[in-house]
């Protein structure tokens, strides 16, 4: 089964005295790109969760934020009260020695002095940490399933325009009989209206119109057509989870034979059949773009 590089996971669970939230969107893109904004608490342990996110995810254009929503009532910051006081003290002496009243806003002037604000040190614990793994692993879950969704729309899709280019190429085969023979009669009429009926090597006329012939012949063309497409139904099947490359390379092939098809073909009911078969190719390959 397909999985799609599209998806998204949501998952709000406690860690301890603290809940967190993730949230992982995920689009197709050539590699694994991510966007990781992360909550201060969990800085130490950025690159674990990168790893996570690239060895479940593998390929795609990532966006993970996870947020810290509860935290047992502490906050980002604490308030140094001693350092408060130190600086609070010396400011109520002069005060009082130019007999003077301290302002209201004397809080707020001391609260940008140094180390009056510090950040505060909280770091997870062990068991914490492997609670919150666990919850990226809950997301990650989620997202993965959401891709075999879309995966599984995309395979449908695919196998439909592959199907189409075969039946089309069908009809390429029920036409080539009739190509050839026309194409013979053409060179023999153009020969006796240019010399006369009786003023050319019939034998010589034989073995140059096998030659052209060979030449535009598409036989080669519509083997190699029908190989690749059987090819490519054979990796939808295949347990490899990434394979959209693998896809893409074939669908490249298949575009090689039917455009050299419609290069050599020379006749307008096959030509028409070919435009039908590109349209279905460009089709797929917007698909395949979308494939892990």
């Amino acid at each position: 089964m397909l999985k799609s590089m599209t998806g998204f996971g949501r998952t709000e669970e406690a860690a301890g005295d603290k809940t967190f939230l993730v949230e992982i969107k995920s689009l197709n893109g050539k590699q694994f790109e991510l966007n990781l904004k992360l909550t201060p608490l969990l800085k130490p342990y950025e690159f674990n969760i990168r790893n996570l996110l690239s060895e479940s995810l593998m390929r795609g254009t990532i966006e993970c934020t996870i947020l810290l929503k509860q935290n047992g009532g502490s906050g980002a910051i604490t308030i140094n009260k001693e350092m408060a006081k130190a600086y609070f003290q010396p400011l109520k002496e002069v005060a009082t020695d130019l007999n003077l009243e301290l302002s209201e806003y004397i809080l707020a002037a001391m609260l940008r002095l140094p180390d009056v604000v510090v950040a505060n040190t909280e770091v997870l614990s062990e068991e914490q940490w492997q609670q919150f793994r666990q919850i990226l692993k809950n997301t990650l879950g989620a997202i993965n399933q959401h891709r075999l969704l879309e995966g599984a729309a995309l395979e449908k899709d695919l196998i439909e325009r592959i199907n189409n280019i075969t039946a089309y190429q069908e009809k390429i085969a029920e036409l080539e009989p009739l190509r050839q023979h026309k194409m013979k009669e053409e060179i023999r009429r153009k020969m006796e209206e240019q010399l006369g009926k009786e003023n050319y090597d019939t034998n010589r006329l034989e073995q140059e119109m096998i030659y052209y012939i060979e030449k535009i012949d598409i036989s080669e063309e519509q083997v190699r057509l029908r190989n690749h497409c059987e090819y490519f139904l054979n990796i939808l099947k295949e347990e490899d989870e990434s394979k959209g490359k693998k896809l893409g390379f074939v669908l490249q092939e298949i575009g090689r034979e039917i455009n050299t098809t419609g290069a050599k073909a020379y006749d307008s009911n096959i030509q028409k059949l070919v435009v039908l078969m590109k349209d279905e190719l460009e089709k797929a390959k917007e698909q395949v773009l979308n494939v892990l």
